[in-house]
């Protein structure tokens, strides 16, 4: 069984360039790697355009790279929590795409599933549909959603192995598992990282042909 790459938290910022897309795990930061995202701020890239449910809370999770004035867009469904991120985008600081929960979740999944795009009455008739295609099925207006993928995803594991296999720990799960099949470099924080075959198949949640990198972590 072929091992996914153990790498350090420095060898992780390595991997981040400048005006990369990309997602990060977590529901207002709970399910966040947090230590992933402090490779992040620590590589110094810029121009970031930033995938996640939502804002995190100012000094944690997304959050961070909002401090940093590293992330120029962040797509996410909600920020409320996070006065920063308010304030950036009042300034013209940052580009903000407040999008539906469910239809985030759906776009990230076609990522990953390879799909052109979905149909969703979601957001018809509001400002959601602006720039949006409106295609009419059996006498209902939907919105065509396109997919989004990412350069790199951040996710953290519960239980990890050696071959990348992810168990999730409870509600952690959130937007980790579907992120994981929608970037070109998964990298996850693993809270405990055991051997490979150590989780039963019963208990993988990501298959570990997902992963590229992983980075023995802590529970946060």
């Amino acid at each position: 069984m072929a091992k996914a790459k153990k790498i350090s938290k420095a060898e992780a910022a390595g991997l981040f360039k400048d005006g990369m897309t990309i997602m990060i795990g977590g529901f207002m930061t709970n399910g966040t790697a947090e230590t992933l995202v402090d490779a992040l701020v620590e590589s110094g890239v810029k121009d970031l355009t930033i995938i996640c449910n939502d804002a995190g809370f100012q000094g944690k999770g997304t959050g961070k790279l909002l401090d940093s004035r590293q992330a120029k867009k962040l797509i996410a469904s909600h920020v409320g929590l996070n006065k920063h991120c308010g304030e950036m985008y009042s300034a013209g600081e940052l580009d903000l795409v407040l999008t539906p929960q469910g239809t985030l979740a759906e776009q990230v999944r076609s990522g990953g599933a390879g799909l052109g795009g979905f149909l969703t009455p979601t957001g018809v008739g509001t400002t959601v549909a602006e720039g949006k295609q409106v295609i009419e099925l059996d006498g209902v207006e939907y919105l065509l959603e396109r997919p989004l993928k990412a350069d790199v995803a951040l996710i953290k594991g519960y239980r990890v192995d050696e071959a990348g296999n992810i168990q999730y720990r409870g509600s952690t799960r959130n937007f980790n598992e579907m992120m994981a099949t929608a970037a070109d470099i998964v990298i996850v924080e693993a809270d405990e990282l055991v051997a490979a075959g150590e989780i039963g198949p019963d208990f993988v949640e990501t298959p570990g042909i997902y992963v590229d990198y992983i980075l023995e972590g802590g529970a946060q």
